[in-house]
């Protein structure tokens, strides 16, 4: 695992970027933090990382449910189960085409997953500490998410 404390939206984002730019095949990202907490800041950056043309501007997919990015030979595909109320809404977004080798999902609010037990190769925690700075830890499962760990240098 790896703790890193961020001071400011910018931190957030370069990190983000950090780990765009380390990430060479279709990975499964979850992130949990409560509003407010970096989340898309974060998703903003690791589209920067992964190269996704500065065309698109990179929001939380709150009320689309899933957002695609193309990036150079992979499709970031950000996701916000918040609104949803059950697993089975997920078939009707297709969420099983994107399980391959040529899509990034992250997934903000992935309690849903975690109810059927789906297996994220990273998993990243945004927590404020008393200063309100935020106290982000990454934790990988599965070879995927383990190399990718080792190869960010924070």
């Amino acid at each position: 695992m790896k703790i890193i404390e961020s001071k400011s939206s910018k931190q957030t984002f370069e990190l983000g970027k950090a780990v765009g730019n380390k990430i060479c095949q279709g990975i499964c990202i979850a992130l949990k933090g409560e509003l407010g907490a970096g989340k898309t800041t974060f998703v903003q950056g690791l589209a920067k990382g992964l190269g996704v043309s500065e065309k698109y501007y990179i929001t939380s997919p709150t009320f689309n449910i899933i957002n695609e990015y193309p990036a150079k030979s992979l499709t970031l595909c950000h996701l916000d189960l918040y609104r949803l109320g059950s697993f089975d809404e997920l078939e009707y977004i297709g969420f099983d085409d994107l399980i391959d080798d040529s899509h990034i999902i992250v997934v903000e609010w992935p309690q849903l997953l975690n109810d059927i037990s789906f297996k994220f190769d990273i998993q990243i925690n945004f927590k404020f500490d008393a200063q309100y700075n935020r106290i982000i830890s990454i934790s990988a499962s599965g070879q995927p998410g383990s190399n990718l760990l080792c190869k960010l240098v924070l």
